[in-house]
């Protein structure tokens, strides 16, 4: 047995697991806004692009204050560039705030780079 080896590893692996969140919740949070983009994305098409505008009123008063007209849009826009991909675990492996920092640069091949970058190398949406 090669006791440095197994020290090692065990440390290497305690400094991923370490880095590591748990994700659960903010899986559970990108899917559900992959969706509402969805939602809004079609409920756009039908009743005209003032939509959010007008589900924002709603929600703020409803549900709280951070379903603003700014988070709805990111949703919107969080599905438009990914709407041809199935919520696979690619997409559910970064948290929402990740994404946040992504959407602005409207160049999806761009944007994957950064999530394959993110993903591979552990990286906290401020390492991002």
């Amino acid at each position: 047995m090669n006791y440095y080896k197994e020290i090692k590893n065990k440390l290497i692996d305690n400094e991923i697991y370490s880095k590591v969140k748990d994700y659960s919740k903010e899986k559970n949070k990108v899917i559900t806004y992959f969706e509402i983009g969805k939602l809004l994305n079609e409920a756009g098409g039908k009743y005209g692009d003032n939509i959010i505008d007008e589900y924002s009123k709603k929600l703020v008063i409803e549900v709280g204050k951070k379903y603003n007209r700014r988070t709805l849009f990111r949703m919107k826009q969080f599905y438009n560039v990914f709407n041809n991909e199935k919520v696979t675990t690619m997409l559910t492996q970064l948290t929402w705030s990740h994404y946040l920092l992504l959407l602005p640069l409207n160049d999806y091949d761009e944007i994957l780079y950064y999530i394959n970058i993110s993903k591979t190398n552990n990286l906290t949406q401020r390492q991002l």
